[in-house]
């Protein structure tokens, strides 16, 4: 073994301390060298079948909102036999240069939905494939049901085998196009708001909104779709998101205020568009062709394929897709309705006793919802829930996995 190697195979050393170019080869030779007993190769490789019984184990993927300039650059580093084929595949599937707006920006154009929502989709796949060809993560024997907040149901349903990834980014791309036409020349300014109050007020608060908005009521109906509000989002037990005319928003929130007894804090988010609202109708027009059509990558063949290899939780049921039919009614349907993401979670922990929950994309804020709801932070007994958004966070988080992989389930 090369002296190189053997340093890989301590425990307290860093691939990612070497340089990227020699990366590759010294992970090559350690991989394939024998290890001495009692020591552990540097990457925590993954390639041992799991016991039978395990905690349940879920794999979410986050949404719009999370974006960053430079957000593959240090994936592509650390691992660039890997990632510069992904890359490359990443702009022949969309005949543009995306990727060079998520290395370089400007933040302008990374931020456009027609960009972010397919850059946010490829970088959180292109990780789990580092996972996958680097550490010899095999997704469907370690993880049991996949889910994505929003935009991120999109990378679920690619990880849990029911898109094909090229087609999911068209997808998500011909999507973000329509979003963007749908919020242009409205005359109104729209967006969106989280409101985060107090858990155990936030039904009745839910109440008093569909209540000033007539949700259910017959003179709804007569309502300018561009003056329509939605609960786009039921993120957490203390918080939800509005999605529609910023100004009618308003006008609700002073009426809870001053006339229902609600004084939720009110947090404008970096979104032009009103996401799971009326306005984005096309767009769910839209997925219903494209999904009702073959695969425009695969000729012949449907463009959702089912079964999948790993059940996926819907955005808009919070409970598993039943059939191929209604993956594609509900994945259309999600561009105009709420996203019950808590909703989700609560099944997934109550009923469905997951106990390890991975995050894997940019940004923290999916972990950290997740995180609130089911009580955990990293490694627990009997499960957590970790997050992987940077490659430093890599061999940590299959460390901890594998040292909860035969821990007993509790009740």
């Amino acid at each position: 073994m090369s002296r190189s190697a053997l340093r890989l195979t301590h425990p307290s050393t860093s691939l990612l301390s070497l340089p990227p170019t020699l990366r590759p080869a010294i992970y090559t030779t350690a991989k394939t060298t024998p290890q001495q007993p009692h020591t552990q190769p540097h990457r925590h490789a993954s390639t041992t079948p799991p016991p039978k019984k395990r905690p349940r184990t879920a794999l979410f993927f986050p949404g719009q909102g999370v974006q960053r300039v430079g957000m593959t650059t240090d994936w592509l580093a650390a691992f660039p036999r890997t990632v510069q084929p992904l890359l490359d595949e990443i702009d022949a599937t969309l005949n543009t240069n995306l990727t060079r707006i998520i290395a370089d920006g400007p933040n302008s154009a990374l931020t456009a939905t027609q960009n972010a929502q397919p850059a946010i989709m490829a970088t959180s796949i292109l990780i789990l494939r580092v996972l996958e060809r680097e550490f010899g993560f095999r997704t469907a024997d370690r993880i049991d049901v996949v889910l994505g907040h929003s935009l991120g149901e999109f990378a679920a349903l690619v990880a849990g085998g029911y898109l094909r990834e090229p087609d999911a980014l068209k997808l998500v791309r011909r999507r973000g196009e329509v979003f963007e036409r749908c919020s242009r020349g409205l005359g109104e300014e729209v967006g969106m708001v989280a409101l985060v109050g107090e858990a155990e007020h936030m039904g009745a608060m839910v109440a008093a909104i569909h209540s000033f908005l007539g949700h259910g009521q017959d003179d709804a109906a007569s309502t300018p779709a561009v003056e329509e509000v939605m609960v786009a989002n039921v993120n957490a037990k203390n918080q939800i998101v509005l999605s529609g005319s910023i100004r009618r928003i308003n006008e609700l929130l002073t009426h809870l205020r001053q006339f229902a007894g609600h004084d939720p804090r009110a947090v404008r988010l970096k979104s032009d568009s009103p996401f799971h609202s009326p306005l984005m109708a096309p767009a769910a027009d839209l997925m219903r062709r494209a999904l009702a059509q073959e695969s425009p990558t695969a000729k012949g063949e449907d463009v959702v394929m089912w079964p999948g290899r790993i059940p996926a939780i819907s955005n808009v049921t919070a409970r598993p897709f039943e059939s191929k039919e209604q993956l594609k009614d509900l994945l259309a349907r999600q561009a105009v309705e709420t996203v019950l993401w808590h909703d989700s979670i609560v099944y997934l922990h109550k009923e469905d006793k997951v106990r390890r929950w991975i995050g894997i994309g940019p940004g923290k804020v999916g972990r950290n919802l997740v995180g609130k709801e089911v009580g955990m932070k990293g490694s627990v007994k009997g499960g957590g829930v970790w997050g992987i958004s940077d490659p430093r966070e890599v061999e940590n988080v299959l460390r901890e996995l594998d040292a909860t992989e035969s821990a007993e389930e509790e009740d």
